[in-house]
This record gives structure tokens, sequence and C-alpha cells, in this order.
């Protein structure tokens, strides 16, 4: 199939375009929002093509990842998602607002059915009889890269002073205060106006906090396996894809045990509180621990290469596009009474 999507979400595109199919990623000349193109990415099946080039007899089908993209399809190309071209919307967030009342802003129509990124945000989102289904993150496995050589944390997130709530970066600098954590992302640079005086209760080293800002994956991985451990202090987001590529290096976990992370991380593999004191406490023990962080590391490896594969993912992808083609936005429906184990593997 020829498939037209916007390069919204890196990691999750990165995933996506690996599949058999020819991606159309727009461009402009700005490379804005609506023309990013591959964004500097190596993605061979993925073609950049000038938006202005492009028409409805360019694509089979379309995945939208943001609502006002189904107006941009709509001006732009003069059709209608759904009717005129198969659509399927991901949905990458949790609600920002009134959970668990918030309605899906496509929620009610029938056209273009959703596709949820975790359970989590299918059981948060109401999206009233919209065909909707789940198909879980796969990652591109980054290998075993962990040694866990530095006693220092690694903390992966963007703009986390602005997104400082949603992200846990209150939660990141407590657990600075006793263990270091070296943060990569865009607009980490940021921390280091927020950092603090150590209380040195249990403290390990003298820098509380050292940004290494947004670097690329084949330069960002290494740095990050070198750490310790891995801490996702996040509150409220769908489930960070740095967390999963973490586990797929083989690190152990500290994360708060709120929205995915209960399901993507077994309680083996590290740490699952709302407590962020016991976040602290583990740290230190991780620290002082190398051989339990490297055994934790290699049951998170294990978990996440059996659920959150690439190979799963992609299989997992052909057959909703598929169907969808194939019967119509309602399939998406009756795909998600599939067998939900049957695409678990076993390590």
């Amino acid at each position: 199939m020829r498939i037209l999507l916007w390069h919204v979400h890196g990691s999750w595109t990165d995933a996506f375009v690996r599949g058999g199919h020819d991606y159309l990623l727009p461009t402009d000349r700005e490379r804005s929002a609506w023309g990013l193109g591959r964004g500097g990415r190596e993605w061979p099946n993925a073609r950049e093509v000038a938006i202005d080039a492009l028409s409805a007899e360019n694509f089979d089908l379309i995945i939208a990842q943001r609502p006002e993209e189904l107006d941009e399809i709509r001006n732009r190309f003069g059709i209608t998602p759904g009717v005129d071209v198969p659509t399927i919307f991901v949905e990458h967030n949790t609600p920002r607002a009134t959970v668990p009342d918030s309605p899906h802003p496509l929620a009610g129509q029938q056209d273009v059915p959703i596709a949820h990124v975790t359970h989590f945000n299918a059981l948060m989102w109401d999206c009233g009889d919209t065909p909707a289904t789940v198909i879980e993150h796969g990652i591109n496995d980054p290998g075993p890269l962990y040694t866990g050589r530095l006693r220092r944390l690694a903390f992966v997130g963007n703009e986390p002073v602005r997104r400082r709530r949603v992200l846990g970066t209150d939660i990141l600098e407590q657990v600075s205060s006793h263990v270091p954590v070296d943060a990569f992302g865009i607009g980490t640079e940021k921390l280091l106006d927020s950092q603090h005086e150590p209380s040195g209760l249990g403290k390990v080293d003298d820098s509380p906090i050292t940004p290494y800002g947004d670097l690329p994956p084949q330069v960002l991985h290494p740095l990050v396996a070198e750490r310790r451990a891995y801490l996702h202090p996040v509150r409220w987001t769908s489930l960070g894809l740095s967390l999963l590529e973490a586990m797929h290096m083989g690190m152990p976990v500290l994360a708060l045990a709120t929205t995915e992370a209960i399901r993507a991380v077994p309680p083996e593999a590290g740490m699952l509180t709302t407590e962020p004191r016991e976040l602290i406490d583990m740290a230190v023990h991780l620290i002082d621990d190398p051989e339990l962080a490297a055994d934790m590391g290699r049951q998170a490896r294990a978990h996440a290469l059996a659920h959150y594969g690439l190979d799963r993912f992609l299989r997992d992808w052909d057959e909703l596009l598929e169907a969808v083609v194939s019967h119509g936005p309602s399939a998406a429906r009756s795909y998600a009474h599939r067998d939900p184990t049957r695409h678990i593997q076993t390590v």
C-alpha cells in the first residue's frame, strides 16, 4: 500500500515505516509541522514527497495522528477522510482534562476508526460508538547495550521544564538529591536553571542533574545504557517509548506506577510505585548493587522483547490496514476482539 502520514512522533514513526509498504511523508519548503518529511531520519521505505505534488491518487490509505489533520486533508486534497480514502486515526495521547469523562475528538463518527497505542489510552478516552482498537507499541531493538558502569541514572524526556508536572520533573529533582541523574532530550538544558542544593542523604555524586540535550538515537542509546538504571518519573503520558527502548537495552527501570507503565514494566524489572521515596531508596540500592541492577535489566529486556517487539507491531498493523481497506472502518471493531495472546512471544 501507499500510505500517507505526517512525521509527528519520531519514535513511533521509526517503527511504523519499517513495514513492507510505501510510506509517503509530506514536505514543504519550511519543513514545518505539515512538511517535516523524514526529519533527517534514515527510513529506507519512507519517501519524502512535496506536499503540493500530492493528490488523492497518490495514496491508498491515510494515517492521521492529529485531529486537525482531517481538516487539512479535506482542504488540501478535496476528499473526506474515511469516505473517499480509507483513514485510521492513531491516538498517541492520554486525555488532558475531565478524566475519565473526556470525549475523544473523533467520538461519534463512523468513518475513521481509532487505533490507540496503549490500553490505558483506550480505557481513559470516551470514544462513544466510533470503531476503535489498540495496537501496542513496537520498538526497533537497539540491542543489549546495557553496561551500567556509571553510578548515575538516565532520564529521557522532551521539554521537562515546560511539562514539569506531566513528566514528573519535580520527582526527577527529588531523586537527583540522592542519586545523580543525566537528562537527555529536547529542552533538558533548561533544567540547569532549576537545580537545587543536594540534601546529602545517601548522595553518591556532586552533580544532581546533568543535561545532555537532544541527541540522535545512535548516539543516545549507548550513552543511556552506561547509566546504572533508567528513571521514568512520568505522571501522565501515554507511554514513553524511551522507556521501552531502555528496557530493550537491558536497563532496570525505576518508574511511577501510572498510565501504561504498570502494564509495560513487570515487577522483576525494577520498581513501580506511587511513592517517590521508594524510588529514591531503590535507586540508591541499585547504585550499590550492580549485579542486582544487571539481573533486573535482563528481566526488563526479556519482557520488552516478548511484548513490544517490532515484528509483532508490524504484523498487527498489517492486519488492521488490510481489514480497514478491505472491509471498511467497522473492521477495526472486530479486529479489537481477536485473541490477544496469539502474538505473545516467549523468550
